[in-house]
């Protein structure tokens, strides 16, 4: 199955859905040259966001640890530990942060005959 990214009004086909890990992140390049930090839970939902902690300015959120907070899912920056809800970008331990989010969702592929 593939993961596609909402981009520009499209769908962007990103990769294989089988090569992330539940619980891990992974990063993508996009055309413009951002980078996209792409997760899986263990409950098998998908999250993309910007790979790049504001913070810092280094494309690291991909690297960071993935949990829940009042029952929302973040990842936690690897440098600082500022953690980013997976869902709205918003940023849990800084209300003026916040990183972009994407839609995201895995496409079964057409079988060849």
């Amino acid at each position: 199955m593939m993961l596609e990214l909402s981009y520009l009004d499209e769908w962007l086909p990103i990769c294989d859905d089988s090569v992330l890990t539940p619980g891990r992140g992974m990063a993508a390049l996009l055309p413009d040259g951002r980078q996209v930090a792409l997760f899986r839970d263990r409950a098998g939902r998908w999250y993309a966001i910007d790979n790049r902690d504001p913070f810092t300015g280094a494309q690291v959120l991909s690297r960071g640890l993935i949990g829940s907070a009042g029952g929302r899912p973040f990842v936690a920056s690897p440098l600082l530990k500022q953690r980013f809800d997976l869902e709205s970008g918003r940023c849990l331990d800084d209300e003026e942060t916040s990183v972009a989010v994407y839609g995201i969702r895995v496409r079964e592929l057409a079988a060849v005959s």
